[in-house]
């Protein structure tokens, strides 16, 4: 699939299971919200006489919105290739509308929107698709695309619910393949030791907080036991984010997660803070593709690095 200007398009997994649509390089995630059970109501007709019509697809439910940095695009120009493989894919088209025959303002305020400033929406110009698979009065899974252009940019607002995830190989975070296997009491130890740099698993980190839970106590632990084990040795604590935002933002979300690992290690453990640093990379050091769900989180992630020996130890 050629996007214009001759750029080529690159994959971009559905976590619903769905189907994977394609977007050109320059397309910037800007907003995500996946939520499992869920269910999702999906427009199959226009606005007229108060309201439209509907169908309910409960599943999981992926949204993602895009930015496209291009100058002079319509939203049927964005809408047009994602339409092509939703048909390419099995989805059969139930709804493809410009703005005027949508329903203008009604028909953009009865759907579900991502919120400003990540997905933005000219009333007067903009273009929306339904594709289903199955019966249309009980589909299998929905796809909703909704495109608007401003002067600079386009926006993509992409929908993809199903009646469960369908994870393929591809789906799956790729990270490095020197990766240490953490299993085990001395996991975080011997990944220090051998290699300088460990992630500390079992924190799930949602796009946009740095809040901890319980399930990353048993990494801390094990990395309390070897500054408890070494101790002349020191480690820095370093955040990371996925790329949804910019970047100095990221960098500050960055740093708070390591800060928060820190303070735990400190109050927790009662390891001393002269021997922990904590810093932040933002989104400049990712393990995965940022492209999908599964390796945005992936990306959410602190890692301890072991600092060398001050001079003179």
């Amino acid at each position: 699939m050629i996007w214009r200007a001759g750029l080529i398009w690159l994959a971009l997994s559905g976590g619903a299971g769905a189907v994977d649509l394609s977007l050109p390089p320059s397309a910037r995630l800007t907003a995500e919200r996946d939520t499992a059970p869920d269910s999702y109501t999906a427009p199959v007709s226009v606005f007229e006489d108060g309201g439209f019509q509907t169908v309910t697809v409960e599943g999981d439910i992926a949204r993602s919105a895009w930015r496209l940095e291009a100058l002079g695009l319509t939203p049927l120009q964005v809408v047009r290739p994602l339409r092509s493989q939703l048909e390419a894919a099995g989805y059969e088209i139930v709804l493809d509308c410009s703005a005027a025959v949508c329903g203008g303002f009604d028909f953009r305020f009865a759907t579900e929107v991502l919120p400003g400033p990540n997905m933005y929406v000219n009333i007067r110009d903009y273009q929306f698709v339904t594709g289903i698979t199955g019966p249309e009065d009980a589909p299998d899974s929905v796809v909703t695309i909704l495109a608007s252009t401003a002067t600079t940019a386009a926006y993509v607002q992409i929908i993809q619910a199903g009646m469960g995830s369908a994870e393929t190989e591809a789906e799956q975070p790729s990270g490095p393949t020197d990766s240490p296997d953490l299993s085990g009491d001395s996991g975080v130890a011997a990944a220090l030791l051998d290699q300088g740099r460990v992630v500390l698993e079992g924190f799930d980190f949602q796009t946009g907080t740095s809040g901890l839970d319980e399930e990353g106590l048993t990494s801390l632990s094990q990395l309390a036991a070897f500054l408890a084990d070494q101790p002349g040795a020191r480690i820095a604590l370093v955040g990371h984010t996925d790329s949804v935002g910019g970047l100095e933002a990221n960098i500050g979300l960055s740093r708070d997660r390591a800060q928060s690992v820190r303070q735990q290690l400190i109050d927790e453990f009662s390891v001393a803070p002269t021997r922990i640093d904590a810093e932040g990379a933002g989104y400049l050091s990712p393990v995965a593709t940022n492209r999908t769900a599964q390796g945005r989180e992936a990306n959410r992630r602190v890692e301890a690095v072991l600092l060398p020996a001050p001079d003179g130890d």
